[in-house]
């Protein structure tokens, strides 16, 4: 059963294959809410893919899973009500040319417009503000983002912002909807070990008061579920001794290899 804001995490054999191949296979994972998930796994092994088949934004073509009780690929646009997604580049990408208070009060208005109830649009304007205020300054403190500290204030570029900054101001605008599930990618990405464990920090709290947390990353906490992307390559009994090039010419030699996403401790299915 879900938290009052936490949504629960659950696949089974989870799988998405596309025209080259499968993104990620074989996927287990049973997540109570308010937990914090790691995705785990070198660049290019499946991990966005994962990530948005999770949160309702891309069709797993194999297994299930379920977000707050709500099945995908089934029932994608109930999952994507539940989950959030926080920094997801080429997706989520904040708007460069605005202000951090222009973004904030931009997301706002639309998380209000389209994700809100409707009778929040039938308040006076100026509880209408006094509401909005409200979320703002409780989503600023439950990323640790404080405006006053910004070397400009609110009136900050987002362009000028820190990696760590960016990423507070990121999770704050997808925590504005009190989503059940905050997903982000590359959560490590261009940061110092300080800010990293500052980032993980960051993230706990986040599980710790409730909302379950799904991350991608280069490396996993250790106290963190585990989901592990990956290459299987294929048996040794079926890998083709490479040949040795001419002389005077130079290529690239790779053994065959299937993209797996399993949890910790799983096995990953054999590569086809």
């Amino acid at each position: 059963m879900d938290s009052p804001l936490g949504a629960a995490v659950k696949a089974v054999d989870f799988g998405l294959k596309g025209p080259r191949g499968w993104a990620f296979r074989g996927v287990a994972l049973d997540a109570a809410p308010g937990s914090l998930i790691a995705i785990e796994g070198p660049s290019g092994s499946g991990r966005t893919c994962l990530l948005l088949a999770l949160t309702g934004r891309m069709k797993a073509t194999d297994g299930y899973a379920e977000v707050g009780g709500h099945r995908v690929p089934k029932h994608l646009a109930a999952a994507r009500r539940v989950a959030a997604l926080g920094p997801v580049p080429g997706v989520t990408d904040l708007d460069q040319a605005l202000t951090v208070a222009e973004q904030l009060r931009e997301a706002a208005l639309l998380q209000r417009r389209y994700d809100g109830p409707v009778r929040a649009l039938l308040r006076r304007p100026a509880d209408r503000a006094r509401a909005t205020r409200t979320r703002i300054d409780t989503a600023l403190a439950a990323v640790g983002l404080d405006l006053d500290t910004l070397p400009k204030g609110p009136r900050t570029s987002v362009r000028d912002l820190e990696r760590l900054e960016y990423l507070r101001l990121s999770l704050a605008i997808a925590l504005l909807g009190r989503p059940g599930l905050l997903a982000l990618d590359d959560t490590d990405l261009k940061l110092s070990d300080a800010e990293r464990t500052e980032a993980w920090a960051l993230l706990r709290r986040i599980a710790a008061a409730g909302t379950t947390v799904l991350a991608v990353c280069s490396e996993a906490p250790e106290d963190a579920v585990v989901l592990r992307t990956g290459t299987t390559p294929e048996p040794a009994a079926r890998a083709a001794k490479p040949k040795a090039p001419r002389r005077g010419l130079r290529r690239a030699e790779s053994a065959p290899a299937t993209p797996a996403g399993t949890a910790e401790g799983a096995t990953a299915p054999a590569a086809e």
